[in-house]
Parts: C-alpha cells; sequence; structure tokens
C-alpha cells in the first residue's frame, strides 16, 4: 500500500474550462474554470481551486461545500429571496440542500472542499 501524500497547492494541476449549462443560466455569459487537487478514494471528498467570470445562474446543491475567496464578489441568493455577497477573504458554507442562484459579480477565484453524502 503506498503512503498517502501531503497535497500542495502550490503544484499545478490540469484545469478544465467550461461555460455554465444554457438551462441553469440566469444572466451573462459566465466561464468557469477548475482545478481538482485532491480527491478521495471514495470519490466524495473534492479539493481544489474554482474561478468564474461575471454572471449568474441556478445551482441546487447535493454537496456540502466549504469556499474561501481569494478573489471577486460573489452573491448568492436562496430560493426565498434572502442574499448574501462575500468578497476577498472571506469563507463560508454552502450546505447541502442549498437552491437558489449563484451570482459572480466581480470575476472570482476560490479554494473550495467539497464533501458529497451517500446516496
Amino acid at each position: 500500500m503506498t503512503e498517502p501524500r501531503i497535497v500542495a497547492f502550490s503544484v499545478p494541476v490540469a484545469a478544465t474550462s467550461s461555460a455554465v449549462e444554457p438551462a441553469k443560466l440566469l444572466a451573462g455569459a459566465p466561464r468557469t474554470t477548475l482545478a481538482n487537487h485532491y480527491s478521495d478514494p471514495s470519490a466524495r471528498f473534492h479539493c481544489g481551486t474554482w474561478a468564474s467570470t461575471p454572471g449568474k445562474w441556478r445551482v441546487d446543491y447535493t454537496e456540502h461545500e466549504f469556499c474561501h475567496l481569494l478573489e471577486g464578489r460573489v452573491r448568492l441568493t436562496a430560493e426565498d429571496g434572502t442574499a448574501v455577497e462575500f468578497g476577498p477573504g472571506d469563507a463560508f458554507v454552502v450546505p447541502a440542500g442549498f437552491r437558489g442562484s449563484w451570482e459572480t459579480i466581480e470575476t472570482a477565484r476560490k479554494l473550495y472542499a467539497i464533501f458529497e453524502p451517500a446516496g
């Protein structure tokens, strides 16, 4: 068995870039970039960096996500209209079951840790 190794985010990994799915898009033409630095053997825990250009789209979280915003500004709005805005240095958790919208107000970049509960 191989001994686990520390994962440093300073080591570059392949990133993927994509547009938000048209069915979810509410405003703008955001593009996201994802660089996943770690996934555990069960493929239920993931960590990495994510970035987005401005835009707004619908979200329906099945996972729990910890976010630490490194730059930019984002707004999350719940289905009931409650909105929370975050900027550089802010950290927050989006719990599984959250439904509403994610809006990238200013090009943003974050660190993330995602846990996907068992079905």
